[in-house]
């Protein structure tokens, strides 16, 4: 029994991860891998000695423990990528936790889930791509800079997002992200013909929420007017860097509230 019980600790922190993944509550998660693990210390329960068939074999009793249970994963997630796993069939996503999160070989994962590996191949590719354009920003870019706005676009085509144009004014920007519903914006403050960037931002988020990153050479321009929340300031001259990183953070960072009860646009 001291064995069995060292051998099941030992897949302890995998089998967390994966149950809290499998659910979207880490409550749930440990409730599920605590029965999991009772099941398996139980004298007359039958199962692999260790290694990774005992791992494969708990993984397999928590997806059973799951569906006997209904305790399925909190599909109202907010995480981006949560919210992109939860469009996915089940089985799809469990595959995909499976290999993308657990490191499990795809003709192991297909075994665990009853899955054909031919079919479990073409089911995990799907779910990559699905992911993927989940993930993948619609940028608009608002600069009246030439070559900054080249810059920009390089950047954020970069990283495999995609630039759905380039407004020098206000009346360009608020018809491009009519016309394209953009994701996300890269805001300059000083636009042409006057325009102003921070009242750009707030007429979009009037219409409906949307995260703007300014990328501005008056970065205290947003402080002085107490307008700090309408979205982080990247000041001129900047890095790739530190583009990439914020485009990033606003990707993977859940929208909040504000952005589901938007208000519609005006008529």
């Amino acid at each position: 029994m001291v064995e069995r019980t060292r051998e099941l600790m030992a897949h302890l922190p995998y089998l967390r991860r994966y149950a809290r993944a499998l659910t979207g509550s880490p409550a749930r998660g440990d409730a599920l891998v605590t029965r999991a693990l009772e099941h398996f210390l139980d004298d007359d329960a039958d199962g692999p000695e260790g290694g990774t068939a005992l791992r494969l074999a708990l993984y397999a009793r928590l997806n059973a423990l799951a569906d006997e249970s209904g305790t399925g994963t909190e599909r109202g997630s907010a995480h981006p990528v949560e919210a992109a796993l939860n469009t996915l069939d089940e089985t799809d996503r469990r595959l995909y936790l499976l290999v993308n999160l657990e490191d499990v070989t795809l003709a192991d994962a297909a075994d665990t889930l009853g899955l054909v590996p031919e079919r479990a191949v073409e089911r995990l590719n799907h779910s990559r791509e699905v992911v993927r354009s989940h993930l993948t920003a619609v940028i608009l870019i608002v600069e009246d800079d030439a070559i900054i706005a080249f810059d920009l676009a390089e950047t954020v085509r970069g990283m495999g997002h995609l630039v759905c144009g380039n407004a020098t004014t206000m009346d360009e920007a608020l018809t491009l992200a009519a016309e394209h519903t953009p994701t996300l914006a890269l805001m300059d403050i000083r636009l042409a013909e006057g325009d102003n960037g921070i009242e750009v931002a707030r007429e979009l988020r009037r219409q409906r929420f949307l995260p703007v990153i300014f990328v501005t050479a008056f970065p205290d321009e947003l402080a002085k007017r107490g307008l700090e929340h309408l979205g982080p300031v990247i000041p001129k001259p900047f890095t790739r860097d530190q583009i990439e990183q914020a485009i990033t953070r606003a990707v993977f960072t859940p929208a909040p509230e504000e952005a589901k009860v938007a208000a519609p646009p005006a008529s």
